[in-house]
């Protein structure tokens, strides 16, 4: 979403990398590119005129002007102020000290309040929590069942005794009353032991006095710890506006960012904390269940700058992968066991089980000047290596190198690939297969100086190891030449010992003999 922004703001950083020193002119033209690129990026007016006002404070002080790199303080300055304006610290979800915990979840519908129930209530269950949805939107038609559905994907009950509207008019159907509902589901989960109560509420298309009236009813009637707000971060300027609503009318502690992953502009994410003064909890970053993270306003900045955000990163990779997978293929590579096809496959399932290869490889720093690349990658490309992978027999995938012509072409049939397509992944695979080996013996990653021999590989010389013999120039094999090459050997003077480059100790400069400050020549005696 921030791909636009984030490659306005690292442009303007780079023309300040030739600057030695910054003027007020070089300030004030790169206040200005920042001022274009939030605007262009939809952020609220008073955040940017706030935002670039500080900035340009900072950037004529003092603190860049004696900087050595002021580029670089530039950059140290802007990444601050996002950090602000996005709401400064990470604030946890609040939990009751008497459970059940009672979350309400307000919106305009659309925004993705039941998709997100669903995410939320996942993300409490790995939490150790025993979260309970409660199915309060009684007038969207088939609310109720688009509930249930994420519900049971996400392995979390939900609370539902009344369908809901099952036609297409976007009524509340007679005899339904979500605040009654919302109070049964808080009491079911005490009854029934839940320590979270997850309430979907019924959204509408614009802001209105109904919407407003419900939302309140249900607030007053389960008096809930959290009030989340969730916003469609693509809508920009409107998200503002309906923040600001609803915030006066019901109030709420907390802002969810759904569609995240999507192509807008998103100067809703810049805007709503700033101008609500509430902090964002969540952001929503996909489709599946799973496609919800912890709002770091410290790595969202760090993402808009191209930075990067490994600390996401590492998480991600924790969450899914296997350590006990991890661990007995170290111990296969230490033993000297060749690494096969069949474990490259385990490992690229574990990589994308992390989540897609765009996001993943989007949250190494410095990918923002690749993103065409990243644009152009096809994660079918993966689906088809595994394919061909999968085609193949055990013992083809533990040696490649028994795959002829014919069994190239059986597995190309049988992955409905091409046989090039088998042919560059044999290449390729052969290439990580002698890389592994060298890890494995120690001699680190081909091509990177410093990637010696790791505590604990490698082979044991068996008693003292003995240096190879240095050699010396060689000598020719005209007899002549050689001859005088002897000569020239014989005839060099040996350096004396204790000296390092063929003087001796009467050739060297003595300390009578040297220019020195008075005083200074006592410590060349040693007295």
């Amino acid at each position: 979403m921030f791909a636009s922004l984030s490659d306005r703001l690292t442009a303007t950083f780079r023309n300040l990398r030739t600057k030695g020193r910054l003027s007020e002119a070089d300030v004030d033209a790169t206040v200005r590119e920042i001022r274009r690129a939030l605007l262009d990026a939809d952020v609220a007016v008073p955040v940017v005129r706030s935002f670039t006002g500080a900035i340009r404070e900072r950037a004529l002080s003092s603190e860049v002007s004696g900087a050595l790199n002021p580029a670089q303080q530039v950059v140290k300055i802007v990444h601050e102020e996002l950090v602000t304006v996005l709401g400064g610290s990470t604030r946890e979800l609040r939990l009751a000290k008497n459970p059940p915990t009672v979350i309400l979840l307000a919106g305009l519908q659309g925004a993705g309040k039941t998709t997100l129930a669903g995410k939320l209530a996942l993300w409490l269950r790995e939490q150790g929590h025993t979260p309970l949805l409660v199915a309060a939107d009684l007038q969207r038609p088939n609310a109720v069942t688009q509930l249930q559905v994420v519900g049971e994907r996400a392995g979390v009950p939900v609370f539902a005794p009344h369908p809901g509207n099952a036609g297409s008019d976007d009524e509340l159907p007679a005899g339904a009353d979500p605040v009654a509902v919302a109070r049964a589901g808080v009491e079911a989960a005490r009854t029934r032991q839940h320590d979270v109560v997850v309430i979907d509420t019924a959204g509408r298309l614009g802001v209105d006095d109904g919407l407003m009236a419900q939302a309140a009813a249900i607030r007053d009637a389960t008096s809930p710890d959290e009030i989340l707000f969730v916003v469609d971060a693509m809508i920009g300027q409107d998200a503002v506006t309906t923040a600001q609503a609803f915030a006066e009318g019901v109030g709420f502690t907390g802002v969810v960012l759904s569609k995240l992953d999507g192509d807008a502009r998103g100067g809703a994410a810049l805007s709503v904390t700033q101008v609500t003064g509430r902090p964002i909890l969540f952001a929503s970053t996909g489709e599946k269940l799973t496609d919800l993270e912890v709002f770091h306003p410290d790595r969202m900045a760090s993402r808009i700058l191209d930075m990067g955000d490994v600390l996401s990163l590492i998480e991600q990779a924790e969450k899914t992968f296997d350590a006990d997978q991890a661990e007995r293929f170290a111990g296969k590579l230490a033993s000297g066991e060749d690494f096969t096809l069949a474990d490259f496959l385990s490992q690229l399932q574990q990589i994308r089980n992390a989540g897609p290869l765009k996001k993943m490889l989007g949250m190494l720093p410095g990918m923002g000047q690749m993103r065409e690349a990243l644009d152009n990658f096809d994660e079918r490309e993966v689906d088809r290596i595994e394919a061909i992978i999968h085609s193949m027999t055990p013992a083809e995938r533990d040696n490649p190198k028994i795959l002829n012509g014919s069994r190239r072409s059986r597995i190309a049939a049988g992955s409905g690939t091409k046989v090039s397509d088998v042919n560059d992944l044999v290449i390729r695979f052969d290439g990580a297969q002698k890389m592994m080996r060298q890890m494995a013996r120690g001699g680190g990653m081909p091509g990177m100086p410093g990637m010696g021999n790791l505590p604990g590989s490698g082979k044991k010389a068996k008693g003292r190891a003995v240096p190879p013999p240095r050699r010396g120039k060689a000598r020719s094999g005209n007899p002549a030449k050689r001859a005088e090459q002897l000569r020239g050997e014989t005839s060099r003077p040996s350096a004396p010992a204790g000296s390092a480059f063929g003087l001796g100790a009467a050739q060297g400069p003595r300390p009578e003999d040297l220019q020195l400050p008075e005083g200074l020549d006592q410590y060349l005696r040693g007295q």
